[in-house]
């Protein structure tokens, strides 16, 4: 199967994404993309579910994000966010045996609230 080639515009297959680093304004590195979740309604991309903490998989938490609050920086080849590391230690996340209930909209709401981003469904 051909994968679309990181270099190619604008658009990125989701394999590519996954992996890749995220850094806050400070050029921090906080972690990398684990995982991206799709609206299968609307295809848009919901959320970047970023791997945060731990050491070799070991205790790692994974922080879902809205895409929205992601910015793809060529320079520092990944992600950044406009959030600290504390702020980041807060922010509703899951373990690794864990998964999110992605119907539950009162979920995904606190999510947006934390950020102070609109939800995607509006």
């Amino acid at each position: 199967m051909a994968h679309l080639d990181d270099t190619a515009g604008t658009l990125i297959g989701a394999d590519n994404v996954s992996g890749t680093a995220v850094y806050n304004a400070a050029g921090e590195d906080l972690g990398s993309i684990h995982d991206i979740i799709i609206d299968k309604k609307t295809g848009r991309v919901a959320y970047a579910v970023l791997s945060f903490g731990g050491f070799l998989g070991i205790g790692e938490k994974y922080h879902p994000l809205p895409w929205s609050a992601l910015t793809y920086d060529v320079n520092q080849g990944g992600y950044v966010v406009h959030l600290t590391r504390e702020q980041l230690e807060g922010a509703p996340q899951f373990g690794a045996e864990e998964r999110p209930d992605w119907r539950d909209r009162a979920y995904e709401q606190r999510i947006h609230d934390y950020y102070g981003i609109g939800p995607y469904w509006l």
